[in-house]
């Protein structure tokens, strides 16, 4: 597993929890340390009104997923054991996710 790596499993979103997909947003550091990960939210449901921590990714097809998807800056918490890894983000889609990323995080 990897930074970028886009992966599925059953983890809990704002309303429900269900199997889902997300993208790995750990370091390289923190994987190899570590035998969880972070991840941040996927969705299929665009943001009724976008903000600086979204994004549409722009080639979800190439990253292994189903259908035009969203990066939430919602992140998360899973073990490794837990998630699947279905496809990669392509560069574009990762440069704009760990925009979002540190757009919501105050480090």
């Amino acid at each position: 597993m990897k930074p970028g790596d886009v992966v599925v499993g059953v983890l809990a979103g704002a309303l429900e929890t269900k199997v889902r997909p997300a993208v790995v947003v750990s370091s390289t550091t923190y994987l190899v340390e570590r035998p969880d990960v972070l991840v941040g939210i996927l969705t299929t449901k665009a943001p009724k009104t976008t903000t600086s921590t979204d994004c549409v990714l722009m080639d979800w097809e190439l990253a292994g997923l189903r259908a035009e998807s969203y990066f939430r800056a919602y992140v998360l918490t899973a073990h490794r054991s837990e998630l699947t890894v279905i496809g990669h983000l392509s560069d574009r889609d990762w440069t704009r996710v760990k925009s979002c990323a540190r757009a919501a995080f105050a480090i």
